[in-house]
Formats: structure tokens, sequence, C-alpha cells
């Protein structure tokens, strides 16, 4: 959610039971200020928090002019120092997902390791070879940022909008959605690159915008009902709570451009929901 528009966001969102104590706030609200005139960035959201078991991690996510592409993400213990997370790579990830799991201790320096037997064919026998993968927290939070951020940031139909010479920007001409848009799937959208998209025929793509049809829509999501849509605040906000990730909640507020979404858990993800639905 926009920094500029916090204190109004967070209450929208408040429903989930996720907020922040005033000293939080009251501290976000000038770091971020700071931090946006120090790394020069167009605008600063207020992502998230992850929780730690020793302390809890608050992210912070810098936008350039490229709002999909030039993106990047800080983390703090206490709202006012900032340091910047490493950007992520496919090894990365790779290595994350075979060293960590569990909770989050909530130390950067903390080191996961992960011991592997590999065995290789040999004409004397196999060969037993021991692999050990090492990974420190802040690693793992970057690429769990950049997971939750790929599978379940979101974003209005229409709020977004894709330049002639490729340039994605904040739509200024966004109105906001009809309460009866609002209340479809179909009109809320991945802020992530495409995988769906080109699946789709020349017929199902005839009435598409690609000034503003170029992201996934929600409701192709698989599995279906990893979302879960409500009104809330007298029938005022429309509020999706992600079902894969627990804790991301976005807002809507129906003819209005305001619109966000913030993440406050503890960065695993919901392996069981196939089962549960």
């Amino acid at each position: 959610m926009d920094s500029d528009s916090l204190y109004y966001s967070l209450e929208l969102v408040a429903g989930s039971g996720y907020t922040l104590n005033v000293e939080q706030r009251t501290a976000l609200q000038t770091s971020l200020v700071i931090l946006k005139k120090n790394y020069k960035f167009h605008r600063v959201l207020f992502w998230g928090k992850i929780l730690g078991l020793k302390e809890d991690y608050f992210i912070a996510q810098g936008r350039g002019e490229n709002e999909m592409q030039d993106k990047k993400n800080l983390y703090s213990f206490n709202c006012m120092d900032w340091f910047l997370l490493p950007p992520v790579t496919d090894s990365m990830i790779e290595e994350v997902a075979k060293a960590t799991k569990g909770r989050f201790i909530g130390d950067p320096t903390y080191v996961y390791d992960n011991v592997e037997i590999r065995r290789q064919g040999k004409r004397d026998g196999p060969i037993e070879e021991e692999v050990v993968t090492k990974v420190n927290e802040e690693s793992r939070l970057a690429v769990t940022v950049h997971q939750i951020d790929e599978e379940v940031s979101v974003v209005p139909r229409g709020a977004i909008v894709k330049r002639p010479h490729g340039l994605v920007q904040i739509n200024r001409s966004f109105g906001g959605l009809s309460h009866s848009e609002a209340g479809k799937l179909d009109n809320f959208l991945h802020f992530s690159k495409p995988k769906n998209l080109k699946k789709k025929s020349i017929v199902e793509m005839g009435d598409f915008n690609p000034a503003i049809d170029f992201l996934d829509v929600l409701s192709d999501d698989i599995p279906k009902a990893s979302w879960s849509l409500q009104f809330e605040c007298a029938s005022k906000v429309c509020v999706l709570r992600s079902l894969l990730w627990l804790g991301l909640t976005f807002y809507h507020v129906p003819l209005t451009p305001q619109h966000g979404h913030i993440y406050i858990g503890d960065g695993t993800k919901n392996l069981d929901l196939p089962f549960m639905l």
C-alpha cells in the first residue's frame, strides 16, 4: 500500500486483524518519506510484515519509472533503519527451497543448511557424495517477498497501464471499478509477468484492450477458490484475501482509485490448499 495513504489504507484492512501500533505507523510515516528521497524512488509502498520467532521483518518496496521492472525491496526491524534486500536469482530460489523450512528466526545472518546425499554409479560400485547447501535468512527473506509478489500481488483492472513503448505505469485516469465490477474476480489482475495470457484463444482475447489487459486475471488461478472476496465497512470496501499465502489482504474502494495490498504473516505458503477446498 502506498506510503502517502498508509493511515487510511491500514484502517481498510483492519478487518483481517492485521494492523500496526501507533509507534510503528508514526515511524513509517517519517522513514518512508526519507527512503523515497534517498533512493530517488518515484513512490514507496509499505509491503507488509513477516513474523519471526525473535524479531519481525517490516518490508518496504520502492518503485521507479517502470512499476513492474524498477522495484527494490528493503527490510527493517524498527521501521526507521532500512536495509536493501539482494536481487533474487533462479539459483537463489532453488537453494532456498532446498535448505529452508519452518518459521523465520528474525535474524538475517542466521544460516540454514541442508545435507543431501548423492549417489553416482561406478564400475566398482556406487559412490556416495555429501552435498551441503547453505543459505542465510536474508536470502530467504528476499525470495519469500519475491514469490508473494509473483503469485498474489493484485491490482484492479485499469489501475495499471502499459504504454506503447512498453513502460508499465499507474493509470492516472483510473476512477475505480463500479460496485458490480468489484464483485467479480475477472476484474482483478496479478501484478506480475503474465503466465496464462498466451494460452488464451483469439476469441477469448477479442475484447481485450492491450493497454490494460496485459496481466493474468485472478479467476484463472489454480486451484479455483484460492481467493476470498467480500465487501466490508457497510459494503463500501471490496476486500480480497489469498488462501494460498495466508496474510495477504487486498482492498479497493469502488468508484475511487484507492486500492492496495499488505502481507502480514509468517512467510510460509499454504501448500495444503488443494486438499482444503
